[in-house]
């Protein structure tokens, strides 16, 4: 009796990550480190955030990506990330211009196919091999929205990060999905029991989205969605949506960017958001870049950074020779082409959570896929966002003046 009154009263001091006292500190420490990130050196505050998790992960104390508070954050700050990525593309654009749609399948189709090449390599075996060239065919639209959105940057090499972001991470998703089902369809015994839940929840995805695509659409027509009042319920019905793809067994990543996508191309206007759905929005961001640069461990990184390093050279090789092959026809100059190509590195939170599902449903090939998975995200998570900056820098397409007001 007396050990369990103690507990209640110490648990909520407690200085662990996972409770209510050492969530609010790093929190606090994460926003702080941001700002001075910031506002001393220029950078983006992801990397203050990123550093945070980092050190978390040098202490051990770091997260697995199972907790169940902490994944609820991760998919709230997903699902409102993804819907701006998707609310940011124009299906008309690709319309007029089929070349960037090519760039965007063949720098995701390049990636994926260099990936797997440098894992056979090394015997990883194809079940393992094929889900993480999926994976990191897929670029992080959460990474690019927070730089481009901090440093202001607008212009071709912008716009086209953006969609092309966007559109594989599209990729990625559904090939993950398929590829799932086809290790679970591959079974004579199970194929039958497996068939239903997996057309049930790709099917599923795709009319959850575009219904909430629809609602939000017809919403748009009476409410200005800028004002913070109409955000609330723009906010509301983006995690009411994910709550309930969580509760279907939906693709939590999926129902989000169909929703956005729907939103943007129902209307000839484009849409403009607060970044991240304003101030909740922002905790949720916050709390993911920290969690996954925490995600690693110092056990399980030494043996796979070097095959990991690997993988980040191939990919981001991959990437840049195939929008450099389309620049011309696609309409981009060589010195842009560079630039997207570069860009085109940050692996965040969308990966992690792919990542994590999958070993979820497959745990033998997920225990050999998460540590170079992880070991890929560790080596990116501050070093991408600076070479995104660099090469918007380097493309003319920050706004410094702008910058130098905000900062």
């Amino acid at each position: 009796m007396i050990d369990a009154f103690w507990s209640l009263i110490t648990l909520p001091w407690a200085l662990q990550p996972d409770t209510l006292l050492g969530a609010a500190l790093l929190a606090l420490l994460a926003a702080l480190l941001g700002e001075v990130v910031w506002r001393v050196l220029g950078w983006p505050r992801m990397l203050g955030y990123a550093l945070v998790g980092t050190v978390l992960a040098l202490a051990g104390r770091g997260a697995s990506g199972h907790e169940p508070a902490l994944r609820l954050a991760i998919d709230g700050a997903l699902a409102l990330l993804l819907f701006e990525a998707g609310a940011r593309l124009n299906l008309r654009w690709l319309a007029r211009n089929p070349w960037l749609l090519a760039s965007s399948v063949a720098e995701a189709g390049l990636a994926g196919v260099a990936v797997w090449l440098v894992l056979r390599s090394f015997a990883v075996q194809p079940e393992v091999a094929a889900p993480l060239a999926i994976i990191a065919s897929a670029v992080s639209p959460a990474v690019l929205l927070r730089v481009v959105g901090e440093l202001h940057a607008a212009g071709q090499v912008t716009e086209r990060l953006l969609a092309l972001a966007a559109l594989n991470t599209l990729y990625a998703v559904l090939a993950m999905k398929l590829f799932s089902a086809g290790l679970l369809l591959s079974d004579p015994g199970t194929w039958l029991e497996a068939l239903s839940p997996v057309l049930f929840s790709f099917f599923g995805s795709i009319l959850v989205g575009a219904a909430l695509g629809e609602g939000l659409a017809l919403m748009a027509r009476r409410l200005d969605l800028r004002e913070e009042n109409a955000m609330v319920l723009l906010l509301a019905a983006v995690l009411l949506a994910l709550v309930l793809a969580k509760t279907a067994q939906l693709s939590a990543l999926l129902v989000p960017l169909l929703a956005g996508l729907w939103l943007r191309n129902r209307s000839r206007r484009p849409w403009v958001w607060p970044r991240h759905f304003g101030s909740a929005g922002g905790v949720l961001v916050l709390v993911m870049f920290v969690a996954v640069g925490s995600a690693w461990r110092l056990e399980t990184l030494a043996p796979a950074i070097g095959i990991a390093a690997a993988l980040i050279l191939a990919r981001a090789a991959a990437k840049s020779l195939a929008v450099l092959a389309l620049a011309r026809p696609s309409g981009l100059g060589i010195a842009q082409a560079m630039c997207l190509g570069l860009a085109l590195l940050p692996m965040s939170g969308t990966a992690w959570v792919l990542g994590l599902d999958f070993a979820a449903r497959h745990a033998a090939a997920g225990t050999q896929l998460m540590p170079v998975l992880l070991a890929m995200l560790a080596l990116l998570e501050l070093a991408a966002p600076l070479v995104v900056m660099g090469c918007l820098r380097v493309a003319g397409e920050i706004d410094v003046e702008r910058r130098r007001q905000v900062r």
